[in-house]
């Protein structure tokens, strides 16, 4: 009887031995993949749904299906990847920015075949802008003559737009775009491999790709783990819709120089006006008690031309006031094994310029244009080699129009500095003077010239011009003090931007190795 007993615990501590083996094997293994991940493999099923299977992964997993994850969905989607889209939120966003795409932009949205996405939207064309200030105005329309008569600025509702491209994304075969909120990023060894995300419906499920693009949006909680981000808040928006509002100059975008900073107005559609008030500082007055409302119609209202005056009381008094802070944020990439940053996930700047979409465009035709000779994307370090040529590759055009964006907010603000004031003054006058001087700057704006060096070239004939009129016919002590520090004043604006975007990559990006990277070889 005792030999059973003894040859029974032998047995269950046995058992107990191998189980133990077990639980420490499956723990080795987890280690391999750090804890934001789950161990399983996750493809798109039959009926569209992603579950856990053996299966082939897709070759790219987008976070994110905003302008730019939708817009990359679709390119490589039509290149012929398979494509996993996860969005936190697929319903129509209702955002006060995002809302006009420059020529430059429209240009890019041909290039990627999603043209028709602003169609059956009510997008309204934009031919240039309206620069007021003190009472005197001035047009300034976009260089579009040696261009395609439909070529033109758009503007429209943000989220008509973004659902018009997912639409078109999710139509095609090898494209899942689902709903769902990722967690973190699944990284084994270094390597980035998928995404661990939660359902609509509460599952927590993972998913992996031999390449993860993260596409979230200004509010990205990924991208601490792909760049180093220094976001600035240099202001905010109070957002306004003017209804059956007649702007001085259809089809334009109107851009007062007020005090303390500028207020723009555009058409969203054929019956409303977008009105962004831009206030200085992280702090802005509460809506809840009143205080906007009042600041609005006591520092904003008498400084909008009298021709939108009304309008802009009625949207006011009609309470529907939305804010929004303003980031800027250099690219500041960590290249990653099986990860690649896009969209304001990773740049961002001032939207005054309204430059923020024809950058992310831009950089989806660069990135296209670098994948389409790979067959595959499983070699994930050759990959992450090759990739580096994208951030080379698309710094003039990015850059550009990110210096100018921080630039022209600076100038355009008022100041109690008299070399600033003057500054601003100059740059009204400068672009008043028509020809050469305004078509320069708006070729810049509109997203048509991404020449570096021409942005600088304009930003200190500005400069100049400001100069020679204190200067001129008879220089004082007083007005060369003035002039030594406006100078003094535009180097200390553009400069420091340029430094953050990066000189050698800006102006001389063929001197950068990177530039030349060859695709890597099929193996």
């Amino acid at each position: 009887m005792a030999d059973s007993y003894v040859l029974g615990w032998i047995l269950c501590s046995v058992m107990a031995l191998v189980a133990l083996c077990g639980v420490v094997l499956r723990r080795q293994k987890w280690k391999g993949i750090s804890m934001r991940t789950e161990p399983v493999k996750t493809v798109l099923t039959s009926n569209g749904e992603c579950g856990s299977a053996d299966a082939s992964h897709a070759d790219v997993i987008i976070v994110g299906a905003g302008v730019a994850g939708s817009a990359l969905a679709h390119t490589l989607g039509k290149d012929g990847r398979r494509v996993q889209v996860i969005e936190r939120d697929l319903s129509e966003p209702d955002r006060i920015v995002g809302e006009l795409l420059q020529p430059g932009g429209y240009l890019k949205l041909i290039e990627l075949g999603l043209e028709d996405c602003v169609e059956e939207i009510d997008v309204q064309q934009v031919f240039g802008y309206a620069l007021f200030k003190d009472g005197k105005h001035t047009q300034l329309s976009y260089p579009l003559e040696k261009l395609h008569s439909d070529v033109s600025g758009r503007s429209f509702h943000n989220g008509r737009f973004i659902q018009r491209m997912r639409e078109k994304s999710a139509s095609l075969p090898n494209v899942h775009l689902e709903q769902g909120t990722v967690t973190s990023l699944l990284e084994e060894k270094g390597i980035i491999r998928g995404v661990q995300y939660k359902t609509k419906d509460g599952r927590e499920l993972t998913a992996f790709a031999s390449l993860t693009i993260v596409c979230d949006g200004c509010f990205s909680n990924l991208r601490r783990f792909l760049c180093n981000p220094k976001v600035d808040i240099p202001s905010s928006f109070v957002g306004l819709v003017l209804e059956n509002c007649h702007l001085p100059y259809s089809n334009h975008g109107h851009v007062i120089l007020a005090d303390p900073s500028p207020i723009l107005f555009y058409p969203i559609s054929s019956t409303e006006t977008r009105c962004l008030v831009d206030v200085p500082g992280q702090k802005v007055p509460s809506i809840a008690n009143g205080e906007m409302a009042n600041y609005l119609k006591t520092i904003v209202a008498p400084q909008v031309p009298p021709e939108i005056y009304d309008s802009f009381v009625a949207a006011v008094d009609k309470g529907n006031i939305r804010t929004m802070p303003n980031r800027s944020m250099p690219a500041a990439p960590h290249p990653t094994p099986g990860a690649l940053l896009m969209g304001d996930a990773f740049n961002m700047r001032h939207p005054l310029t309204g430059g923020g979409m024809t950058v992310a465009l831009s950089d989806i035709v660069v990135l296209r244009d670098l994948l389409r000779p790979l067959h595959d994307l499983n070699d994930a370090p050759m990959l992450c080699k090759y990739l580096e040529s994208f951030y080379t590759l698309r710094k003039p055009v990015a850059s550009t129009i990110n210096t100018l964006a921080g630039a022209l907010y600076k100038v355009f603000c008022a100041s109690p500095d008299q070399a600033r004031m003057e500054m601003r003054q100059a740059c009204f006058d400068y672009l008043s003077l028509g020809g050469l001087f305004s078509a320069g700057p708006i070729s810049l704006l509109s997203g048509l010239n991404t020449r570096p060096l021409s942005l600088v070239l304009h930003f200190f004939a500005v400069a100049i011009y400001s100069l020679g009129r204190l200067l001129l016919p008879f220089p004082s002590p007083k007005r060369i003090w003035i002039g030594a520090r406006l100078i003094s004043g535009a180097s200390g604006i553009i400069f420091p931007i340029i430094k953050a975007e990066g000189v050698t990559q800006m102006f001389f990006p063929a001197t950068v190795p990177a530039y030349y990277r060859a695709p890597p070889p099929v193996k």
